[in-house]
């Protein structure tokens, strides 16, 4: 009876590590991008069209791991390199794996081919919270999926505004950020939650937001403004590229309907009936202890 015991142990053990490994996996570091111009992309993988592979294309290391570990961008602490190193990955995924399982796999990846070493830790930190604005939010609430829709329906369009939009047919969850020009931003969301638009909306301030709104529903947001010159060579400088060129307009930088391009501060409550307020808070981080900089050969 022992020894069966003991086969039947094994068996469940090896099940657990085969479950947390992906079938095969290429990990490599990506192409150099362009002078201000960064195409990162994500597909595939449990609860997708194609739950059996997951591609990574020109992911920084930092955004492995937040991919890996649930993360915001800033709940990862470690080397600036690891913002600026941009890698491609494509794995198959075991049938049957669950988001959180696909996790794990990267998760294990890194620990092999990066010998990435990491711990949590909490700290008190300047954070934005998104509220909802005095008058209440001015959120279009998004239409029933689209089962026909294109899992990619490619890339933005131009609207009679001269801004991007989100073409037909984009499945909701899209999200989109452009700088125009004259050096308008536009965020635009297709059928998003709060939570996932915080996620370009972070990218363009210095400290992490946080959603305190309340709202639970999914809605089809498009947010213009100015973009604040300093934040934005900062964030382009971590992540190894160059500002487009004509960056950096003023406050009152004309938009296309001959008015004053809004602040992100100003332009949030006006459009979208939210705010930030400025507030100190918990953050919950990873902290890279140890990193490859390359990984080991595939």
């Amino acid at each position: 009876m022992r020894r069966f015991v003991t086969i039947g142990l094994m068996l469940f053990c090896a099940c657990v590590l085969f479950a947390q490994s992906f079938d095969v996996a290429s990990i490599k570091p990506a192409a150099p991008m362009e002078m201000g111009r960064i195409l990162v992309g994500m597909r595939g993988g449990p609860g997708s069209d194609d739950p059996g592979h997951i591609t990574f294309s020109n992911v920084s290391l930092s955004g492995l791991i937040q991919y890996a570990y649930d993360l915001k961008d800033y709940q990862v602490s470690g080397s600036g390199w690891m913002d600026s190193a941009r890698f491609d990955l494509q794995a198959k995924v075991p049938d049957g794996a669950t988001k959180d399982q696909a996790r794990v796999m990267v998760q294990n990846l890194l620990a092999v081919r990066f010998k990435l070493v990491v711990h949590h830790s909490s700290k008190e930190e300047s954070i934005y919270a998104l509220v909802v604005a005095k008058n209440g939010p001015k959120l279009k609430v998004s239409a029933a999926p689209d089962p026909n829709a294109s899992n990619e329906p490619g890339p933005p369009t131009v609207g009679k505004d001269g801004m991007p939009q989100i073409p037909p047919g984009a499945r909701p969850g899209t999200v989109g950020m452009m700088l125009a020009p004259g050096g308008r931003m536009r965020i635009m969301a297709n059928g998003v939650t709060i939570a996932k638009f915080i996620e370009p909306l972070g990218m363009q301030l210095d400290r992490p937001v946080v959603d305190m709104t309340g709202l639970t529903g999914t809605y089809d947001i498009t947010l213009d403004f100015a973009p604040d010159p300093d934040v934005m060579r900062a964030k382009m400088s971590a992540m190894g590229v160059g500002p487009p060129p004509g960056v950096g307009p003023p406050p009152d930088a004309a938009s296309s309907e001959g008015g004053p391009a809004a602040t992100i501060f100003s332009a949030l409550p006006d459009q979208l009936g939210l705010r930030l307020e400025a507030r100190k808070g918990p953050i919950d981080l990873v902290i890279v202890d140890g990193v490859r900089k390359t990984p080991t050969e595939n």
